[in-house]
C-alpha cells in the first residue's frame, strides 16, 4: 500500500480551499492553515469565466453551479452620458462568464472538504521553515509535509522561498464592489436591467444581475451587483464617507448607476486596492528534499482586475496542480509533477497577464474605444481557453 501523502495548504481563500478539496479527493492528507479566526468569504460577487467553471468541474465541485450563478454581460461599452462607444455584439466565447456570490462559491468549496483535512484557523504563518522537507512555521509551531501550497495571497510570506522576483505594488487604482439584495434593489426597465460597462475620465462602472428577482433557487444572496474602479489609492475614511464619495464621483452618469449607488448601504461596500506583482515571479514551484513548495492564486500572479480573472485563475491553479500530483509520490515523481505545474502555469499566466496589461488603465478614451473593445474580446478568448491537463482529476 502506498504511504499516505501529506500536504499543508496555507490560506483558505478560493485558491487554498480549491486546492485542499482537490488534494483530498485524490488521496492526500491535508492540513489547512488560515490566518483569520474562521473560514469566511467577502459579501460580494465574483466573475467566473468558462475556464474557471471547467476547473471547478475538474475538482468535483461544479455541480449545482447553475443554480447559484448567473450569466454576466461582458460586451459593449458606454460613456458616462449613456452613449454607446461600442455596441454589444456576439461574444467570441462559447459561454459567457458567470457571476456568483463569493459566499456561495465559498460554501461549495467548504462542502467539498472531508475528515481527511485538519483545519487550523487563527494561524498566521510567518515563513517557510528550514529543513530537508517542505515546512512552514508561525513562530511557535512547525508543520512539515510532502507538499506545501502557498495560497496566502498577494502579500505571501512564502513566495520569497520560491521566487526571486515578484514584489506587490499598487496598480494605481482602487475598486469598490457591492451586492444590493433584491429587497433593496431598484426596479429597472429591461433595457437597463442587464447592466454592462461604462468608462470615462479614469473611472469605470460595471453592473449585472445576480440571480433573478423573486426567483426561488439554491441561493438567497441574489441582487444587483456593481463594481466601481477609480484611479487612486484606497480611501481611509469609514464606509459611509466612501459611499458618499462614490455617489459624488459618479453623479450625472447614465441610469441606472445613480439608482444603484443610492440603493447601496455602507455595509454593502467591499473596498480593494488593485495590486500586482512586479516583476512577475520567475518561478511557481521549488523542490525541497523529496517534496515541494508551490505558489497558487494571488501568491503567484496577482494582477489588476481588468478581466475579472482572479478567482478563475486560482481555480485553474488548483485543478492543474491536483491533476498533475494525483499519482505522484515524494521524490522524482513529485518533482516532475510540480515542474509540469510550473511550466503550464507560467505559460498560461503570461498569456493572461499580457492581455490584462494591454487593456490597462481604468477608462479608455472614446477615440480608442473600438480598439479597447477588440482587445477585450481577444482577451476574453484567451481567458476562456484553458483546458485541464491530460492527467485529469476525478469528477
Amino acid at each position: 500500500m502506498r504511504p499516505a501523502r501529506t500536504a499543508v495548504v496555507v490560506g483558505a481563500g478560493v485558491a487554498g480551499l480549491a486546492t485542499a478539496v482537490g488534494l483530498i479527493r485524490t488521496g492526500w492528507q491535508v492540513t489547512l492553515l488560515e490566518r483569520a479566526e474562521r473560514l469566511r468569504a467577502e459579501p460580494t460577487a465574483l466573475l467566473l469565466w468558462p475556464a474557471g467553471v471547467r476547473a471547478l468541474e475538474e475538482l468535483g465541485v461544479g455541480h449545482g453551479l447553475d443554480a447559484v450563478s448567473t450569466p454576466a454581460p461582458d460586451r459593449g461599452l458606454r460613456r458616462p452620458d449613456g452613449q454607446w462607444l461600442v455596441q454589444p455584439g456576439p461574444s467570441r466565447t462559447a459561454e459567457p462568464p458567470r457571476l456568483i456570490h463569493a459566499e456561495d462559491l465559498h460554501d461549495a468549496l467548504v462542502a467539498g472538504l472531508s475528515d481527511r483535512v485538519e483545519i487550523r484557523t487563527g494561524t498566521a504563518i510567518r515563513r517557510a521553515a528550514a529543513g530537508d522537507r517542505p515546512a512552514v512555521t508561525d513562530g511557535r509551531h512547525t508543520w512539515q509535509a510532502d507538499l506545501v501550497v502557498a495560497a496566502d495571497g498577494v502579500d505571501s510570506v512564502l513566495r520569497p522561498r520560491v521566487a526571486r522576483a515578484g514584489v506587490p505594488v499598487s496598480a494605481g487604482a482602487t475598486s469598490w464592489r457591492a451586492v444590493i439584495p433584491w429587497y433593496r434593489a431598484p426596479q429597472l426597465p429591461p433595457d437597463l436591467a442587464e447592466g454592462g460597462y461604462t468608462a470615462g475620465g479614469g473611472y469605470q462602472f460595471y453592473s449585472a444581475e445576480l440571480g433573478q428577482r423573486g426567483a426561488t433557487g439554491a441561493t438567497s444572496r441574489g441582487g444587483r451587483f456593481w463594481r466601481a474602479t477609480v484611479v487612486g489609492a484606497p480611501r481611509p475614511e469609514p464606509p459611509e464617507t466612501q459611499l458618499a464619495l462614490l455617489r459624488r464621483w459618479f453623479e450625472g452618469w447614465h441610469a441606472p448607476i445613480g439608482e444603484l449607488l443610492a440603493a447601496t448601504e455602507p455595509g454593502d461596500l467591499v473596498q480593494q486596492e488593485l495590486r500586482t506583482l512586479r516583476p512577475a515571479p520567475d518561478r511557481y514551484a521549488v523542490p525541497i528534499g523529496p517534496g515541494a513548495l508551490v505558489l497558487t492564486g494571488d501568491a503567484g500572479h496577482a494582477m489588476p482586475e481588468q478581466l475579472g480573472q482572479g478567482a478563475g485563475l486560482a481555480l485553474e491553479d488548483a485543478a492543474t496542480l491536483v491533476a498533475l500530483v494525483r499519482e505522484a509520490t515524494p521524490g522524482p515523481a513529485l518533482h516532475a509533477a510540480v515542474d509540469g505545474y510550473q511550466r503550464l502555469r507560467r505559460k498560461r499566466i503570461g498569456e493572461v497577464l499580457r492581455r490584462s496589461r494591454r487593456l490597462g488603465g481604468t477608462g479608455p478614451l472614446a477615440g480608442r474605444a473600438a480598439l479597447q473593445a477588440r482587445w477585450r474580446e481577444q482577451a476574453a478568448v484567451t481567458v476562456a481557453s484553458w483546458e485541464p491537463p491530460a492527467e485529469s482529476s476525478p469528477r
